[in-house]
């Protein structure tokens, strides 16, 4: 995962997240380019990040047996490629998804790695209604503070037709490219997870990875209200819009 770091007129924040899917490219949330103030600027992408408080993170610190990770790795931004269709602020969000080019290529470590897309008709065509996925990023928790540490929590798939039902009952309208996830009294994402994946693992004879089904777009304004979930941007959908983008 990957933080976006953004340039406002006093400070630098971190508001957004995102995922690698290769050596040059972060997929995101279009919103977090295009509904931002006017005086912030996108500025760079964050990676190899777990504990923004400290430099490099380490576990099971034993004297002598340290376990920790590199230092993380901050890259400019060569270019911005929201979707087209994308209508800045709409409540809708729909075609809420981006792609940003890095300025130079990522060289891939323990801790820094591109997440997988699901490609293959195999991983398109599989149904999750109802089961719980993990969605992770460093946004708000139930302090209502953005939190330091990455964090992650599973959240239930709803049907598509409950989907569409619900937020139709709120008065907006998703495409069925959309997924709602969550709805569960605090387990969500939140405020500053935007972009961030809805990851589930796919385990075959052969390996096992981390496949990002959907990406954060937006939910609740008290995140993790229960029977209210929140909407995801689902992946299979754009994978032709994706290669369609991509240079070497």
């Amino acid at each position: 995962m990957v933080l976006l770091e953004y340039q406002e007129p006093n400070n630098r924040r971190f508001h957004c997240g995102g995922f690698l899917i290769s050596n040059r490219y972060v997929l995101t949330a279009a919103h977090c380019l295009l509904d931002i103030p006017p005086e912030w600027k996108l500025i760079n992408v964050r990676l190899g990040e777990h504990n923004l408080k400290t430099t490099r993170d380490c576990v099971n610190e034993t004297p002598g047996f340290e376990d920790c990770n590199d230092e993380p790795l901050d890259i400019t931004i060569e270019g911005q490629i929201p979707h087209e269709l994308y209508i800045p602020r709409s409540v809708n969000r729909h075609y809420d998804i981006a792609l940003l080019r890095l300025s130079k290529t990522v060289e891939f470590t323990n801790f820094i790695k591109p997440l997988c897309l699901p490609l293959s008709q195999r991983l398109r065509n599989k149904d999750y209604n109802g089961r719980e996925l993990t969605v992770a990023g460093w946004g708000r928790t139930e302090t209502q503070r953005q939190s330091d540490i990455k964090l992650r929590v599973d959240v239930p798939v709803l049907s598509e037709t409950n989907c569409l039902q619900f937020y139709k009952e709120q008065g907006i309208t998703l495409l069925s490219s959309q997924v709602c996830a969550g709805g569960v009294k605090g387990k969500d994402s939140c405020v500053g997870d935007s972009g961030g994946p809805l990851m589930v693992v796919d385990r075959t004879a052969e390996e096992e990875n981390y496949i990002a089904y959907a990406m954060v777009s937006f939910g609740p304004r008290f995140c993790g209200t229960d029977n209210f979930p929140a909407v995801y941007t689902r992946l299979r959908d754009y994978i032709d819009w994706i290669r369609d983008h991509l240079k070497p």
